[in-house]
């Protein structure tokens, strides 16, 4: 890898022609998209690539490190990655081997934790005794909502388990993640969470479960190995930096469509989050002392609403992650040790904040909303009437035969949600596309 090319403060660009470089294709961004495809392009069509990546480090957010205590730890929030497609774990697969994980997580709330998502497991704690698959789909269409098409996600989670479940689990966690009411946000966000009668508790439905045995970081260092002298990358520079000094025949960008765009049709809107990590030695996870001051307080003795869940050893929580859905001011806390099946006696836990987009943040998630899906298809247009637009085109090196073609992938480049393996099938098949493309 290049070491940081970005220039200091306050300095000029070297003038274009003095370090020119020419290569297929131009990658802008390390993540999932940008690696996979890299790694397609120079390995299955012999390409050559230069990908720039404005942060110090690969894999986007998934970005994973080891750290003070020792812990491997997911910089950018927890990262669980699962698949129905055997087509992308065995892609995966080349470059790093898999650690099988059942992704647990529980709800903290009226003094107690919860199984979630909402399964026959938590019925009875609801209830506060033994019921069956039969009871619970009996009380659930007594108290359900009846709406045949629900349009938003409050009425998503309404329709299957009425109001009390709703407003217990999902109304205030949605708030506090999205500062928008579960009825102003599409159904898909609450419609992803499984609601069940039997006593599956996983979070997640997909077949393949696990995690890269070795770490994201590691795996995404393999694919950059496999690519050999046809990658080059630069980490810390910013696209628009680099691109008087390149002339490349293809761009592929992973980026926020609304800054490529300048922002000519107004800023898209993304919710941001801030993390607070805290570590813990085997000395403090031994002292209840410490623990108690930390951990949720149980509710009064004598009620059927005890925390009874304790943490196993070594552990600071019970479980990966722990939704708080109302009173606190964070909406998890993620202990990814869990998952990781990392052999430490320290441990680090993350308290997760919501945080509005701005300045120096970073832009996690795209709000899923009627508003801004109405501003992003007009960001969506000019992808197909301007992949190259004028003040892009000013910056490209002079004297160019021509603009380069562009793909747009990745979350941030069509502003929507995905899941870590439909970004890899994203790219693939992006890949594939222009592998199926004359050569200019």
């Amino acid at each position: 890898m290049t070491a940081d090319v970005r220039p200091e403060p306050g300095s000029k660009l070297p003038a274009p022609h003095s370090m020119r470089k020419h290569v297929d294709c131009l990658i802008v961004g390390a993540g999932f998209s940008g690696l996979t495809m890299a790694e397609r392009l120079t390995t299955e069509q012999g390409k050559t690539c230069l990908l720039v990546e404005k942060r110090d480090h690969l894999g986007g957010n998934a970005y994973d490190k080891y750290d003070a205590a020792g812990v491997l730890v997911h910089a950018y929030g927890p990262h669980y990655f699962r698949t129905n497609a055997p087509r992308i774990v065995d892609y995966l697969s080349q470059f790093t081997a898999w650690h099988p994980v059942d992704y647990k997580i529980l709800s903290y709330s009226d003094g107690r934790y919860w199984n979630f998502p909402i399964n026959l497991n938590t019925f009875e704690q609801f209830l506060g005794r033994p019921s069956t698959s039969e009871e619970m789909e009996q009380w659930m269409a007594e108290h359900r909502v009846p709406i045949d098409n629900p349009a938003n996600s409050e009425e998503v989670v309404v329709s299957q388990v009425g109001w009390e479940l709703y407003e217990k689990f999902f109304k205030g966690y949605t708030l506090k993640q999205w500062r928008r009411h579960p009825k102003e946000l599409d159904a898909s966000v609450c419609g992803r969470i499984p609601i069940r009668t039997n006593r599956d508790d996983r979070y997640l439905r997909e077949d393949f479960q696990a995690i890269p045995k070795d770490g994201y970081t590691a795996m995404f260092e393999r694919m950059v190995a496999a690519c050999g002298d046809k990658l080059e990358i630069l980490l810390n520079t910013e696209f628009r930096a680099i691109l008087p000094q390149v002339r490349c025949k293809h761009l592929v960008y992973t980026g926020p469509i609304d800054e490529y765009y300048d922002y000519g049709h107004g800023r898209l809107p993304y919710r941001s989050l801030r993390f607070e990590p805290e570590s813990f030695t085997s000395e403090q996870l031994a002292d209840s002392s410490v623990l108690n001051c930390l951990r949720p307080s149980p509710p009064s003795s004598g009620s059927h609403l005890s925390a009874e869940k304790p943490a196993p050893a070594g552990f600071f929580q019970p479980a990966m992650q722990v939704n708080y859905p109302n009173d606190e001011e964070f909406t998890r806390i993620v202990e990814i040790k869990h998952a990781t099946g990392q052999q430490c006696a320290n441990t680090t836990i993350v308290r997760e904040y919501p945080d509005d987009f701005g300045p120096g943040k970073e832009a996690y998630y795209p709000v899923p909303a009627p508003d801004s899906a109405a501003l992003y298809q007009k960001y969506k247009s000019r992808t197909e009437t301007d992949p190259f637009p004028p003040h892009l085109r000013d910056l490209w090196a002079p004297g160019a035969a021509a603009d380069p073609t562009v793909s747009f992938i990745g979350r941030l480049a069509t502003y929507r949600y995905y899941n870590m393996d439909q970004i890899v099938g994203m790219a693939l098949k992006e890949a594939e596309k222009l592998a199926a493309t004359p050569a200019a």
